[in-house]
């Protein structure tokens, strides 16, 4: 970096928001706060169902759902507050960040949403055991396993985020300030770099197609797997049960990837703001909102588990 781009760097940024219509800030702070108290009262209230009943804990599957409801709080919590600074900034001028905060935000975006995406990954293994190999289940799905799944999840994603971190902060920021988003996202900080960004589209195009790809090949092969198992059932009711038991599942990951799929696998040339940041509210907002009803709504062990605690909370 020259002297002339060091004096010109950019130090601090300007979220434009979600919207760019003023007459729009307040409804829609009004909208995301009440959505964000609900996201993490529902996420943690499913956390702490799973946390104090005994047979759920040790039960893979929902060790994974406890893991990613408190992900999912955090994944949440990055995102909606600096939102809500943005709409709530006077004159609709969008929220300040500092190129430091900015950074640090984008790394546990980056971190914590890949971890969602191998932590629903984990889940899809569960359900292919547990279909396809249900006598061994308790075998393979021990408790060393899930443990080692979820170390797993945390290190590639916490690795993935330092690389895509360190890559933006060698970048330039000096033509403008004004990020058109609601928060720090590698698209919209590439196209505000006035240095060149081919090594970090490359690196997008190839390491994070990889880091993405193969969470969510996990859940194909293995719903695929399910699936042939479940077409030899001899019983309409067999078949229902078991894709009862992936439901839930198949919901959370339709809603999850296919809104990221549409931000981040396209060149950077077919960046659009507002289009982008109406799929970005679907995963950083809505899905993690959605969760815990989604993974709740048919479940009676979930039903019995969250009385306890909302019993207990009343006494």
């Amino acid at each position: 970096m020259t002297t002339e781009e060091k004096e010109n760097q950019t130090t601090k940024f300007i979220l434009l928001g979600v919207s760019d219509k003023p007459e729009l800030r307040t409804p829609l702070f009004v909208l995301f706060m009440a959505m964000y108290m609900l996201t993490v009262t529902g996420n943690l209230l499913t956390v702490a169902a799973i946390q104090t009943d005994d047979r759920l804990i040790h039960t893979p599957m929902y060790f994974f759902l406890s893991c990613l409801s408190s992900v999912d709080v955090g994944f949440t919590s990055v995102i909606v507050p600096t939102m809500l600074l943005s709409l709530g900034s006077r004159h609709g001028q969008g929220g300040t960040i500092s190129y430091t905060g900015c950074l640090t935000q984008m790394y546990f975006f980056l971190a914590l949403g890949n971890t969602d995406s191998y932590l629903l990954a984990a889940m899809a293994i569960d359900r292919y055991v547990a279909i396809c190999n249900p006598l061994h289940y308790a075998t393979v799905m021990s408790h060393r396993l899930c443990l080692l799944l979820l170390a797993g999840s945390c290190l590639v994603s916490h690795l993935h985020s330092l690389l895509q971190t360190m890559l933006v902060s060698y970048l330039t920021f000096c033509a403008s300030n004004r990020i058109p988003h609601f928060f720090c996202d590698i698209q919209p900080l590439l196209k505000l770099s006035c240095t060149d960004t081919s090594i970090n589209e490359l690196v997008g195009m190839t390491e994070t197609l990889a880091v993405i790809m193969t969470p969510c090949l996990t859940i194909m092969v293995s719903y695929i797997r399910i699936l042939m198992t479940v077409l030899r059932v001899p019983s309409v009711s067999g078949k229902l049960k078991a894709f009862s038991t992936c439901g839930s599942h198949l919901t959370v990951v339709t809603l999850f990837y296919g809104s990221i799929i549409w931000v981040y696998f396209r060149p950077l040339s077919s960046y659009t703001a507002v289009k982008d940041r109406v799929a970005a509210v679907m995963y950083t907002v809505i899905t993690p909102m959605l969760n815990p009803f989604i993974y709740s709504l048919r479940n009676r062990d979930m039903h019995s588990a969250l009385k306890k605690v909302v019993g207990r909370k009343r006494n």
